[in-house]
């Protein structure tokens, strides 16, 4: 047997079904055809209605802006006493009012008409003062309201932010927007991190550490690491000054101190503790690839990577614990 607030939930999305159905094609084309023509002018779409209708028409101006068409939410009073002056005149006006009789949304359109606006209306009154004075409208009628009053705004506010959502969904598509394009507006999201910090974000600078030469003994070494609180040293090539030779990591020092004898320490030098041939990546490289990298890598699990510009000169290390602290785990 089904909730209570199961049945409702159906309901809703019924009257969201029946919506599609009776939405027409032409109409639909005519509003991409300006919300388009809004992105390629430079324009804006300005996003606006009474009530709670202007709470949905907030967040239809939200989802558009998040995608890249710019847009604002204009409250109606506010408009008749002065914000009205956000509006250009190549602007797109989205209107939303269940009946289509909103008396602030009606002082507003002459207004709008002077300005030459270009207004969609969504609405369930089609014949409405709203919806005969916009050149496009879209119907966002319900039967009734799934309130067991008919009275609070449920249903129909359900279906005209479907509506604003299928806007934007085909906007997308058209426009062609792509993830890399998404998390531009969106850097501090997971997918943000994901598709725009890159190694260069978080590498730390090799400024920060001298570097070792390859003859420098153990006790040279284990300062150089204790030091640094990387947990990795680098060795220059003695004959490009700037270049790395070689790594040193604390698994590397502990792997060859378990292969030599307490009496041989004493003899070992940065040569014999690095590795000659580490995995490097480039500055550019998605910081998410470089974790991809050091977490799938077949060789040995990589906690610090040298990170190393087109000629090859060390830029910096990154680390597995920054890419962690960055989210991207």
């Amino acid at each position: 047997m089904q909730n209570p607030v199961q049945v409702v939930l159906l309901q809703e999305a019924a009257a969201i079904t029946a919506a599609a159905g009776r939405l027409d094609p032409k109409q639909l084309d005519q509003a991409l055809a300006l919300l388009e023509s809004c992105q390629a002018s430079g324009a804006k779409l300005v996003v606006t209605g009474v009530g709670k209708s202007g709470i949905v028409a907030r967040k239809i101006a939200a989802t558009f802006t998040s995608i890249g068409l710019m847009a604002i939410y204009l409250n109606p009073l506010d408009a008749l006493h002065g914000d009205l002056g956000v509006v250009a005149p190549n602007d797109v006006v989205l209107l939303l009012s269940r009946s289509g009789v909103s008396a602030e949304l009606q002082a507003m359109l002459p207004h709008l008409r002077r300005r030459g606006s270009r207004c969609i209306a969504i609405t369930g009154g089609l014949q409405s003062p709203l919806a005969l004075s916009c050149e496009v409208v879209l119907d966002g009628g319900v039967d009734r309201e799934v309130c067991p009053l008919n009275l609070a705004p449920t249903a129909s506010t359900a279906v005209a932010m479907a509506i604003g959502d299928g806007l934007a969904a085909v906007w997308m598509q058209r426009r062609g927007i792509s993830a890399q394009d998404f998390a531009v507006n969106h850097p501090a999201g997971a997918l943000g991190r994901q598709l725009t910090l890159t190694v260069a974000d978080l590498m730390l600078p090799v400024q920060r550490w001298p570097p070792l030469v390859p003859a420098a003994p153990l006790t040279d070494v284990l300062t150089a690491l204790t030091a640094t609180g990387v947990g990795a040293a680098w060795v220059e090539d003695q004959q490009r000054p700037g270049f790395l030779m070689g790594l040193i990591t604390d698994g590397d020092l502990r792997r060859c101190l378990q292969q030599k004898t307490a009496p041989q320490w004493a003899q070992l030098n940065a040569s014999q503790l690095m590795t000659l041939d580490p995995i490097t990546v480039p500055p550019d490289l998605l910081a998410v690839a470089a974790l991809e990298l050091m977490e799938c890598n077949r060789r040995k699990a990589i906690a610090v990577l040298p990170v190393q510009a087109a000629n090859a000169e060390l830029l910096g290390l990154l680390r597995l614990h920054d890419l962690v602290q960055a989210g991207l785990s």
